[in-house]
């Protein structure tokens, strides 16, 4: 049986889950690629601390080396930060490996940089992994929806703001206690800033701005208000008029122009995303066909993204082979 070879970028939290993902669904990803999945490298940031990786494994700080490895099909990128991670998958793509990335705020900015390289070397692109966790939102938009017009998004994009609204109403927790208790869990980072400012979902949103609409808005025109100002008190007074708190973001496209924004709104029992809990995710969609309907997930955690990133592995790899095998080259 033939290898596919693949190293991991990153191996904090996302990077495991990737690694866990592929050793225990081994015998799946054969039964689909019909060929063995192989962790042939792992790109880390300090050789002096510990790691339970086997030793057939190469683990290196230096990325020249994990180019280096022979026959390297795929890259899994799960690095914080556009540098050095921009720049390491456009050095993977020169190489001719084919990447899936996690990162948000990098794939904001230099997405359509990396698709359309990706296109001049003929490789592919996955980037479901970067904008809601285990919701597959983005091969929804690109698969399913290629006749109806998506008329107007409005999602919950960042599961660490979701729980901590959700502790504050449920449990009555002020908003550091419940800020503590998403860190203690490991859905908060010690510097939450991003997702309690509503930056990681302001990220995720203008990925899909790009995606639905060609373009984006001008990133300082875009609203962003976070939920640290939301006391208890106005959490439990929303709950008694039979309202919640949601971190919204939405988008829609009006004359011509992207309009965006990410800021706390107060809905009622008949939206959609009024029933949205803990740490997940949901994007209602308004389309010109089908009308509106609402994908939901886990959109925070380990195995939720791993997830993303090992099914846009899959579709990855049998998109290129499909396209090998038409002998012709189309790439989105």
């Amino acid at each position: 049986m033939t290898v596919i070879r693949a190293a991991l970028l990153g191996f904090g939290t996302v990077g495991q889950g990737v690694y866990e993902a592929i050793k225990t669904h081994q015998k799946r990803l054969q039964e689909r690629l019909g060929k063995k999945v192989e962790i042939a490298g792992v790109l880390i940031r300090d050789l002096r601390k510990q790691r339970s990786l086997p030793k057939h494994i190469l683990v290196t700080d230096n990325i020249e080396d994990i180019l280096a490895i022979d026959d390297l099909d795929i890259i899994f990128e799960a690095i914080v930060g556009n540098e050095p991670c921009y720049t390491y998958l456009n050095q993977a793509i020169e190489k001719g490996c084919h990447i899936i990335t996690a990162n948000k705020a990098m794939f904001a900015q230099f997405g359509t940089k990396l698709l359309e390289k990706a296109k001049q070397h003929r490789v592919q692109v996955g980037f479901e992994a970067t904008t809601a966790g285990g919701v597959p939102i983005i091969r929804t938009i690109e698969q399913l929806l290629q006749v109806n017009k998506i008329e107007k998004v409005e999602a919950i994009l960042n599961g660490t703001s979701n729980f901590i609204l959700s502790e504050m109403r449920k449990n009555k927790l002020s908003f550091p206690d419940a800020l503590q208790l998403a860190q203690e869990r490991g859905y908060a980072e010690a510097d939450p800033t991003n997702d309690i400012e509503g930056i990681d979902a302001f990220y995720k949103l203008m990925i899909l701005s790009e995606l639905i609409y060609g373009g984006q808005p001008e990133w300082r025109t875009v609203e962003k208000q976070g939920i640290r100002t939301l006391t208890s008190e106005k959490v439990q007074l929303a709950e008694q008029k039979q309202k919640r708190y949601k971190q919204i973001a939405s988008l829609t496209k009006k004359d011509g122009k992207v309009l965006a924004s990410v800021k706390p709104i107060l809905v009622n029992k008949a939206h959609p995303l009024y029933h949205v809990e803990d740490v997940d995710n949901a994007i209602k969609l308004e389309t010109s066909l089908i009308g509106t309907f609402t994908l939901q997930g886990p959109g925070a955690g380990k195995l939720p993204t791993a997830s993303a990133m090992v099914e846009d592995f899959i579709y990855v790899l049998e998109k290129d082979k499909s396209i090998k095998q038409q002998g012709e080259v189309v790439y989105s």
